[in-house]
């Protein structure tokens, strides 16, 4: 009797540990969500449009994206973190992770605990734009006019703590000027403002910023690259505006909830690799000015995500500045 019980525990115990592990094998059996914690036409939504057909594809299910802004991130990322580690539910957001821990904000999850870095898919510089009928000529001719009148500017940004929130902090510190934060749910709806003249200038992903730059509804003063665009070649560099240091692209990059299994970040990190080296999806994001990554994994996001945040702790520091959350 007790060799049978023990026989059938241990074929229990067999089932047990080989369940999961047949799951993973068979990963993704069924559509996977995908939270983006940007609204609708920033960055990290069109990186992840252009990519979804072909990744779909490549791992055989749809992919549900799921667009919930708000709180700099925060709503769409605490989601994802609190979600079952079963590879169904993921995260496609940018360095705005980082910087929401610069700034100290107060936040509902530990990004080094509660969030696993997949893959990084491309990084998106940042363009400073401004009002046409402002008729600057230059970065440099903005930044005499602010020095002139101290804190009457005012410029834009996805959010307090945001990529572009950053960047403007990062050149005004190098710059020397005071200008008024205005604070938006997010690059698209900075944009309108921006377009209507309600601020003066900010800084914005080239994904979101070159249709406007193109359709003269803004104006392009540099962009934060080493060199310029191969679809915009008349803005220059940082360097070639006076700001050398202003290198401030934003990663975009995958992640999933603490507690995923390996053999499912590694399956989503190659699938991935293997999509952006695909020619049509190179063309699809060459006008959106973006650098496709397609050589990262679980190790070397993880590393770079190090080093990015470190980055923007220091931008916050030397800009003082700190959530009000």
């Amino acid at each position: 009797m007790r060799q049978r019980i023990s026989f059938l525990a241990a074929c229990l115990c067999a089932a047990l540990v080989s369940a999961p592990a047949l799951a993973q094998s068979d990963y993704p059996n069924k559509p996977i969500r995908v939270i983006v914690p940007w609204p609708v036409g920033g960055v990290a939504d069109i990186v992840l449009r252009v990519i979804e057909p072909r990744l779909r594809q490549e791992l055989g299910q749809s992919l549900v994206i799921d667009n919930r802004p708000g709180a700099g991130g925060v709503i769409g990322d605490d989601m994802v973190a609190k979600a079952a580690p079963d590879g169904y539910t993921l995260l496609f957001t940018s360095s705005a992770v980082n910087m929401n821990i610069a700034i100290g904000r107060n936040l509902p999850y530990d990004l080094e605990r509660d969030l696993l870095p997949i893959a990084n898919v491309a990084w998106a510089p940042m363009i400073m734009v401004a009002t046409p009928s402002l008729k600057y000529k230059s970065a440099q001719e903005l930044v005499a006019d602010a020095r002139a009148n101290p804190g009457k500017m005012s410029y834009a940004s996805a959010g307090n703590g945001s990529p572009s929130h950053l960047t403007v902090e990062m050149f005004r510190d190098k710059a020397g000027i005071q200008a008024v934060h205005v604070p938006y749910k997010g690059s698209p709806q900075a944009m309108i403002d921006q377009i209507a003249g309600r601020v003066d200038f900010h800084f914005v992903n080239s994904a979101t910023a070159l249709p406007h730059i193109n359709g003269q509804k803004v104006q392009a003063l540099f962009v934060t690259s080493s060199k310029r665009l191969n679809v915009a070649p008349n803005i220059p560099t940082n360097a070639e505006a006076g700001f050398p240091d202003m290198q401030a692209s934003q990663f975009e990059g995958f992640f999933a909830p603490r507690g995923t299994p390996r053999v499912v970040l590694d399956k989503v990190s190659a699938a991935v690799n293997k999509v952006l080296a695909m020619p049509d999806v190179v063309s699809a994001m060459a006008p959106y000015a973006v650098e496709i990554d397609g050589a990262s994994n679980p190790q070397k996001f993880a590393t770079m995500m190090r080093e990015d945040r470190e980055r923007w702790i220091q931008v916050a520091k030397n800009a003082n500045i700190k959530s009000s959350d």
